[in-house]
């Protein structure tokens, strides 16, 4: 059973009231229309819930005791339906207990039944300004939520747009470093997919691949060091010149080691020349000992140093690559490394060492 009562001189707030006593009812419904509330009166939890589902009440009065549904229902089914609504509880005397544990739950406050007037309206002002206070802390909430995650968003690009100036920087780098070597046709970038391929079947994290791609594409960053005389020479090195070459890991690492984001390739630049069977340089690392990314990237850049063209000899075929490199598993090379690379499709390693205009880091 529903009585609105309206007054259109302005605009007023709406205040659903729920008794099952029609004298209770309509005695608070007849004081809050003269103080300019606009009021809905229904006599049972259910209608209550109903209109208040249909419509938006900032308060609700209703009596905690009623048949059926109770308040404490429509209490609960209202922070469901519209959790912003304030709700003043009355009570009979000898019911606090059950008032008390409704404020606990979610009510703003309580009255004994039946309320002073005075009472009453002083309920009704604060409820509604605690209500007012919460709504404008939820969209205080609501705008730094969305400064925090445009701030983000911001943040996130401009790291984005840091990190594809180091990647182009570090490519500019290598080519030089490629063309100063006289390598072709891109050995630096085909090196890294490989790599990354490998890492691929290993089931490397996909968030240590950039790490891994770096340590692949800087691994003979350290050749700045060497001299053209030694760097160029069209014969074989004596070994004075190759105690120099072989610095040229370290002198690597020691470029990197001081910029914070290639810690991690450092590491496998230092490691590039290293054998899994202990007898590389300039540690003599042997086994698990040497860091993953660098295992996989010496079967990557055996395989493209078989595959490519050298001043000194011709390029040979995927297969014999693949076969040699097999060879080598346990002693020149991880075994589980070569296992990951061995499975890849000669198809797919053609397909990787095409010149291709993308970075794949």
């Amino acid at each position: 059973m529903v009585h609105p009562d309206t007054d259109s001189k302005r605009e007023q707030v709406r205040i659903l009231i729920v008794d099952d006593d029609a004298a209770v009812r309509n005695a608070i419904g007849m004081l809050l229309r003269e103080e300019g509330y606009d009021t809905t009166l229904v006599d049972n939890a259910e209608a209550a819930l109903e209109m208040a589902r249909a419509e938006e009440y900032p308060l609700v009065i209703s009596d905690m005791r009623m048949p059926g549904k109770d308040g404490a229902w429509l209490r609960d089914r209202l922070h469901e339906a519209r959790p912003d609504t304030a709700i003043i509880m009355l009570t009979a005397f000898g019911d606090t207990e059950a008032a008390v544990e409704a404020l606990h739950k979610g009510a703003t406050d309580y009255l004994l039944k039946p309320p002073r007037v005075t009472d009453l309206i002083r309920a009704i002002e604060q409820a509604l300004s605690k209500r007012r206070l919460e709504q404008a802390r939820q969209r205080y909430r609501t705008s730094l939520e969305r400064r925090v995650r445009d701030r983000t968003a911001e943040l996130q690009q401009a790291l984005q747009d840091l990190e594809t100036t180091y990647s182009t920087t570090l490519w500019a780098l290598v080519a030089a470093l490629d063309a100063r070597e006289q390598e072709v046709s891109n050995h630096s970038q085909r090196v890294v997919r490989f790599t990354l391929a490998i890492a691929g079947r290993l089931g490397v994290a996909e968030k240590e691949l950039p790490d891994l791609g770096r340590g692949a594409l800087l691994h003979d960053i350290g050749k700045i060091g060497i001299t053209d005389s030694i760097l160029l020479k069209p014969g074989k090195l004596t070994e004075e010149e190759w105690v120099v070459m072989r610095t040229h890991p370290q002198i690597g690492f020691d470029i990197l080691k001081a910029i914070p984001f290639l810690g991690a390739p450092a590491e496998i630049v230092l490691a590039h020349q290293e054998r899994f069977d202990g007898k590389g340089y300039p540690r003599g690392l042997k086994g698990d000992a040497l860091p993953l990314g660098a295992r996989v990237f010496a079967v990557a850049d055996t395989y493209d140093a078989i595959t490519s063209d050298r001043p000194y000899r011709k390029r040979q075929s995927p297969e014999a690559a693949c076969a040699e490199i097999s060879r080598c598993s346990g002693t020149q090379f991880d075994p589980m490394c070569v296992e990951a690379f061995l499975s890849i499709p000669v198809a797919e390693l053609e397909a990787l060492a095409r010149p291709t205009t993308v970075p794949p880091i």
